[in-house]
């Protein structure tokens, strides 16, 4: 009785057995070294271990998102204590640029993610106007730098958001006129354009990195030395910006096929150039940017000495602020007695000009004055051999 249940049972183990290893061969099989079994093939980028540089990518940019993160909310709580209008006028500029800063790094997980018709359109429409959003800001800020450094004043804050939005709608209208031509007019895939394609929508981008850092040179002329630091960071920021686009364009266009790793090198080329262009943006510009506007101003200590509401310093004598050789207090007090005994004698009498009981005297013993110690450097100057005394009639 026991032999026959385990002749009815044993096949369905059996066959249970080779089930379980057939699905989990077959998992193995398609799931990347690093990845759960239920994650979608799509997404296999962000942890397989076989290509490395999803992963590192992927790390980057998100401290960069959280870095730029801190960095706004930073400016929104110390948004009330900014009272110099200098300091006020670009925060609406500074909020942009972080903003596409940000945007930048969002961007980076659409090159890391593999590509579909909503994902090619994301990357074509968002990579031209957030670095056109970024370089406005840059633009219009070298434009600021450059007014204080001539003038001392900063463009008004209103005006200064104006223009970087005008400047970034152009770039939005070039990317929308290339996907409906492309996308929906020639009744193209969103996928299928060529890398030359991509570097062409981009060319007001380029001018506007040229312009940007012409602009930012002229910040270093001007009088008002405090905001050339300013502008240094910002040739410092454009510059780098300048040699990141040169790279990722020549290893795009020319690079990668030279080294027939085109299909496998274009999406970690563009996801790098867009975390570096990032970081450079955070380092140089949006982490200084943010340390200025949040330094309070210095206090002014100076005394101000036509302001009548101020107390009056106090008066205090001369032998109290500079120490005066011994042999000159002696002379002093000397001359000082000899004074006095003369007025208690009620005066002298001179040859030529009689007596004058009321006239101050004065010793015929050389006196020298307070400034004419100072003046030799504490020493007792001496009178001439043919020095007679001073008259003071």
């Amino acid at each position: 009785m026991v032999s026959v249940r385990n002749m009815k049972t044993h096949p369905a183990v059996v066959l249970l057995f080779f089930f379980v290893i057939g699905y989990g061969s077959s998992e193995n099989s398609t799931t990347s070294r690093g990845c759960g079994l239920d994650i979608f093939p799509r997404y296999v980028y962000l942890c397989d271990l076989d290509a490395i540089w999803g992963i590192v990518v992927e790390a980057v940019a998100g401290a960069g998102v959280l870095t730029t993160l801190l960095l706004m909310l930073i400016l929104l709580v110390r948004l009330p204590f900014i009272t110099e209008k200098e300091k006020k006028s670009p925060l609406g500029i500074h909020f942009l640029f972080l903003l596409g800063t940000l945007g930048l790094f969002g961007l980076a997980f659409a090159f890391i993610i593999q590509e579909d018709e909503a994902i090619c359109s994301t990357r074509r429409f968002l990579w031209g106007v957030l670095f056109s959003l970024c370089f406005s800001c840059l633009l219009a800020q070298a434009w600021r730098i450059r007014k204080l450094v001539r003038h001392g004043k900063s463009p008004s804050g209103c005006y200064l958001v104006g223009m970087v939005i005008c400047l970034m709608l152009v770039q939005v209208i070039i990317a929308t006129e290339w996907i409906i031509l492309t996308v929906v007019r020639e009744k193209k895939m969103a996928c299928s354009y060529e890398p030359m394609d991509f570097v062409m929508v981009l060319i007001y981008v380029m001018v506007l990195i040229v312009v940007t850092f012409g602009l930012s040179l002229f910040t270093l002329c001007g009088k008002f030395q405090k905001w050339k630091k300013n502008g240094i960071c910002l040739i410092i920021t454009t510059f780098l910006s300048v040699l990141i686009w040169v790279a990722w364009m020549t290893m795009y266009l020319y690079g990668n096929n030279e080294l027939k790793k085109k299909d496998q090198w274009n999406d970690p080329t563009l996801a790098i150039a867009l975390i570096a262009s990032g970081w450079v943006f955070l380092i140089f510009h949006a982490i200084i940017e943010v340390h200025c506007t949040i330094l309070p101003a210095p206090q002014e200590n100076t005394t101000n000495y036509f302001d009548t509401s101020q107390p009056r310093m106090r008066e205090t004598p001369f032998e109290e602020d500079i120490q005066l050789p011994r042999s000159y207090m002696e002379n002093k007090a000397f001359s000082m007695d000899e004074h006095n005994a003369a007025m208690r004698s009620g005066g002298f009498r001179n040859g030529s000009l009689g007596s004058r009981p009321s006239a101050p005297f004065r010793s015929n013993v050389y006196q020298p004055t307070e400034m004419a110690v100072v003046l030799n450097g504490g020493t007792i100057p001496t009178a001439p051999p043919s020095y007679t005394g001073r008259h003071l009639w």
